[in-house]
C-alpha cells in the first residue's frame, strides 16, 4: 500500500512538475512587447533569465515585455526547424517579392555559404538576396547549444551581427571576455553569435554502486570508465542524436592526440616537423576511439538525450554517466536537496575537457531586433552572469533555482562573489592541468567521428559487448589476441575517415550512406564476433 502511495505521489508529481516550474509570466495581451527566442534550455533557465529580463528592461526602458520561449528539442531539433521556416520565407521573398521562379537549383542555394566559381548565375542571385534582405522566420533569438550549430547558422546567413560587440567594447578583450581560450571560440569576430556561458564534460557517479562493484573512489579520467566491473554500468549518449555528448567524445580523441604529441616531443621528435603532428593525430585519433569503444562495450545502454544518463545515475540504475557539467551538478544538487544525501557526484576529468560556450544569436528579419539586442545585452551584463552561478536568495541571485552553471565573464570569478556561488571552488580561467582545443585536429570530422562511433558501439552494441564480456573472463595470452583483434581500427582510422567515411557522409544519395553504414557496421560485427571466439577457445 506504501509503494502504491509513494508512486502515485511520484506521478503526480512528474505531470505537475512543468507547471510547478513554469515561470511568472507577463501575458502577451498585458504587455507592450513581445520577444520570441528559441532555445534547448531547461525550464529552470528560462524561469531565471525570464524573471530576470523581464524586471531589467522595465527598469531600463519604462515597458513591460513577454517572453514567448519556443522549446521544440534539442539543437538538432531546432536547426531542422530554422532552415525549414527559412525556405518557406524565401520562397515567398523570392517569388512574390522579387517575382522570380522557384526551383531546387535557388531552394539549394541560397543559404549555402560554398557556393564556387562553378555556380550558376541564379544560384549566387539567390545566396546574394537571401543575404541582403531582412526574410525572417518569426524569431527573434536562437539562445544556447554548442557552437558547431551557430557557426553553420552564421555560415547559412540564418543569425546576423546583433551589434552588440561595437556596442560594448569594454566586454570583448582577454580580461572580460576573451575572443578565444584554450582553443575554443567565444565570440564570432563578426558579431554573428557571442557565448553566454561556460559548458565542460565529465562523469556523474554514484558513489553506493561504485562501492557495490568494488571500486574505491571516484574516477578522475576517462580511462576510468573503462574498468571491466562496469560492464552494463555506464549510461551513455548517442552522438548523433546530442551535439554535447559528441563533443565530449571529441574532448577524449583530443587529449589521446594531445598526449601522443608530448610522448613524441619528448623522445626527441621535431615540434616544428610536420609529421610529427601528423603522426600524433593520426595514432591518437585510434588511441581515443578505442578508448571510447571499451567505454561503449561497457554502455547499458546509448540514449536519445544527454539528460538521462544524470538521472539514471542518481537513480542507481548505472554507477557512472557521461554529462554536460551542469547536468552533473544540478543531479547532485537535486539528490542533496531532497534526500540531504552525498552519494551523488560529479567529477571532470583532469586535463581531459575544455570550456567551450552556449552562444546566443540574433535571427535574420527578428521581428523585435531591438529587445533581442537588449536581451543579449542582459545575458551578458554582470547582472545576467550572476544567474548562473549565484545561489538562490542570494543579493541578484536566482528567484528559485540554483542553475550550477559556469558564467563566462572572466571578471566574474573574484573573491567579491564567492560567499554568493553555488561552486566557488571553479574557476574555469585557472586549470592547472589545461586541454587545449585544436579545431584542426577533429573539427573537420567532427560528424565523421559520431558516425564512426555509431556504428562501432551502438549499431553493434549487442556483439560488442558479448566480445567484451567473454575477454574480461579470458586468460591470458587469449585475452590479449582477443582485445587486438577487438581494437583493430584499421577501417575507421583518420585517413578513411576523411576520405570515405566522409565522401559517404556528404553524399546527395542517403541510400548510400545508409548501405555504407550497414557495410561498415558488418565488419565489426564479424571482428567482434572473431574477438569472442579467440577469447573463449583460447586459440
Amino acid at each position: 500500500m506504501i509503494k502504491r502511495v509513494i508512486i502515485l505521489v511520484a506521478l503526480l508529481a512528474t505531470v505537475a512538475l512543468p507547471f510547478i516550474l513554469r515561470p511568472a509570466r507577463v501575458a502577451v495581451e498585458q504587455a507592450d512587447e513581445v520577444l520570441v527566442i528559441i532555445t534547448p534550455h531547461n525550464e529552470a533557465i528560462r524561469h531565471e533569465f525570464g524573471a530576470g529580463f523581464r524586471r531589467w528592461y522595465e527598469a531600463q526602458t519604462g515597458r513591460r515585455i513577454a517572453i514567448d520561449w519556443r522549446v521544440i528539442g534539442g539543437t538538432s531539433e531546432i536547426a531542422r526547424f530554422i532552415e525549414g521556416e527559412y525556405v518557406a520565407s524565401f520562397q515567398n521573398h523570392w517569388t512574390r517579392q522579387l517575382g522570380r521562379s522557384w526551383s531546387n537549383e535557388v531552394q539549394t542555394s541560397f543559404a549555402n555559404p560554398r557556393l564556387g566559381e562553378a555556380a550558376s548565375a541564379t544560384a549566387r542571385e539567390a545566396r546574394a538576396a537571401f543575404l541582403a534582405s531582412e526574410v525572417g522566420c518569426g524569431i527573434d533569438l536562437f539562445f544556447g547549444g554548442g557552437t558547431y550549430d551557430f557557426v553553420r547558422q552564421a555560415d547559412a546567413g540564418r543569425i546576423v551581427d546583433s551589434g552588440v560587440i561595437a556596442r560594448h567594447p569594454e566586454w570583448f578583450n582577454d580580461a572580460v571576455i576573451p575572443r578565444e581560450y584554450a582553443g575554443e571560440e567565444y565570440w564570432d569576430p563578426h558579431g554573428r553569435w557571442i557565448g553566454t556561458v561556460l559548458s565542460s564534460y565529465g562523469m556523474i557517479y554514484n558513489r553506493d554502486s561504485l562501492e557495490r562493484l568494488g571500486i574505491d573512489g571516484p574516477p578522475d579520467e576517462w580511462s576510468d570508465m573503462q574498468d571491466p566491473r562496469l560492464i552494463g554500468e555506464v549510461a551513455l549518449a548517442d552522438p548523433t542524436k546530442s551535439g554535447s555528448i559528441a563533443k565530449a567524445f571529441e574532448t577524449m580523441i583530443q587529449q589521446k592526440m594531445q598526449r601522443r604529441l608530448t610522448v613524441l616531443l619528448a623522445a626527441g621528435a621535431d615540434v616544428t616537423a610536420p609529421e610529427t603532428e601528423h603522426r600524433a593525430v593520426r595514432e591518437g585519433w585510434l588511441d581515443g576511439l578505442r578508448h571510447i569503444q571499451l567505454t561503449g562495450a561497457n554502455a547499458r545502454y546509448f540514449t536519445d538525450t544527454s539528460q538521462k544518463p544524470p538521472i539514471d545515475v542518481a537513480a542507481g540504475n548505472c554507477a557512472i554517466g557521461l554529462c554536460i557539467d551542469f547536468y552533473g551538478r544540478q543531479q547532485e544538487e537535486a539528490v542533496r536537496r531532497r534526500s540531504g544525501g552525498e552519494h551523488i557526484g560529479y567529477a571532470s576529468p583532469r586535463g581531459g575537457t575544455v570550456s567551450s560556450v552556449d552562444p546566443i544569436a540574433i535571427m535574420r528579419g527578428a521581428p523585435n531586433r531591438e529587445a533581442a539586442i537588449a536581451f543579449i545585452e542582459y545575458v551578458l551584463s554582470m547582472e545576467g552572469q550572476k544567474l548562473w552561478n549565484f545561489r538562490p536568495g542570494t543579493p541578484e541571485g536566482p528567484e528559485r533555482f540554483a542553475l550550477r552553471r559556469l558564467p563566462l565573464r572572466r571578471d566574474f570569478y573574484t573573491d567579491e562573489f564567492l560567499a554568493h556561488r553555488s561552486d566557488p571552488e571553479a574557476h574555469p580561467y585557472e586549470e592547472q592541468e589545461q586541454l587545449i582545443y585544436r579545431a584542426a585536429w577533429t573539427g573537420g570530422v567532427f560528424r565523421e567521428m559520431s558516425f564512426v562511433i555509431r556504428v562501432m558501439c551502438l549499431d553493434t552494441h549487442r556483439e560488442l559487448t558479448r566480445a567484451w564480456r567473454a575477454i574480461i573472463e579470458a586468460p591470458e595470452p587469449a585475452k590479449s589476441r582477443a582485445l587486438a583483434v577487438l581494437q583493430d581500427l584499421a577501417a575507421v582510422d583518420y585517413d578513411q575517415t576523411m576520405g570515405d567515411i566522409r565522401r559517404a557522409l556528404t553524399s546527395r544519395n542517403k541510400v548510400a550512406e545508409v548501405r555504407f553504414a550497414s557495410e561498415l557496421g558488418d565488419i565489426f560485427r564479424r571482428q567482434y564476433a572473431e574477438a569472442e571466439r579467440i577469447a573463449r577457445e583460447g586459440d
